[in-house]
């Protein structure tokens, strides 16, 4: 997340000399728009067998049209601490614990991790909005799904999960999915607010990278449906360009 932020700042910094002097108050006008976003969110169908609550924390790129059309690409991390599957349970003894080389008990930490890039295009109804450009939003896209347990030895003394051992129990998954996005878009007359809030919604039809798993022998060929819904926010960095050969921001 703090690279994310150092690279918005760093892109609004070397684009101070360009930028915005059409106005969006009285016509629609094509918009180039670098953005950063956040989302809370909740896992569905398998996922929810899996994951917890998380969040996730991202990037776009989009281009807006005249007639009020997105189209764009963006990026999305996702973290959360919740692991509802025992990954590891054939590293604990009796009682429960996980022992590391030494006989102690061991400080293994379980996190949920994931990754998810599309290409989503979308459109602005601003008949509900302030301003031409402003409005109820909605998209949809395409792209790829892919999440892991993450497994974090924090003495480095559990043997079982160094190195590419940790493949064996970190269900690496992945596969093609479909997004979707409704909400309301916020484009400022003035320049200083530019962003969006709204539900988003994920499904993958996913299988594991991995095909075995060490916790209990066997292989992993099943298909999944995983599921995502949540609630998004996100803040926009938009670039006009104006008639002139020059730009402001």
């Amino acid at each position: 997340m703090k690279r994310i932020l150092i690279l918005y700042l760093l892109y609004v910094g070397c684009s101070f000399n360009y930028a915005i002097a059409q106005s969006v108050k009285d016509s629609t006008i094509r918009i180039l728009v670098v953005g950063i976003h956040l989302s809370g969110q909740l896992p569905q169908n398998d996922l929810a067998k899996r994951f917890g609550p998380n969040l996730a924390a991202g990037a776009s790129f989009s281009w807006k049209t005249k007639k009020n059309f997105l189209f764009g690409i963006e990026g999305t991390y996702v973290f959360g601490k919740k692991v509802k599957e025992d990954v590891v349970s054939n590293m604990r003894g009796s009682d429960g614990f996980i022992t590391d080389n030494e006989g102690y008990p061991a400080d293994l930490r379980l996190t949920h991790r994931g990754l998810n890039l599309s290409v989503n295009a979308g459109y602005v109804f601003s008949k509900l909005g302030h301003n031409p450009n402003s409005g109820l939003f909605i998209s949809i896209g395409a792209g790829y799904m892919v999440h892991k347990v993450n497994l974090y030895d924090a003495n480095q003394k559990i043997a079982a999960v160094k190195g590419d051992l940790a493949k064996g129990y970190d269900r690496l998954t992945g596969g093609f999915a479909l997004t979707q996005f409704i909400g309301y878009r916020y484009l400022s007359n003035n320049r200083l607010a530019n962003f969006y809030i709204g539900f988003e919604f994920q499904e993958g039809i996913t299988k594991s990278l991995r095909g075995f798993n060490y916790n209990d022998g066997l292989s992993d060929t099943q298909k999944r449906s995983d599921v995502i819904i949540g609630l998004r926010f996100g803040w926009d960095l938009p670039l006009y360009k104006r008639t002139k050969d020059f730009y402001y921001y």
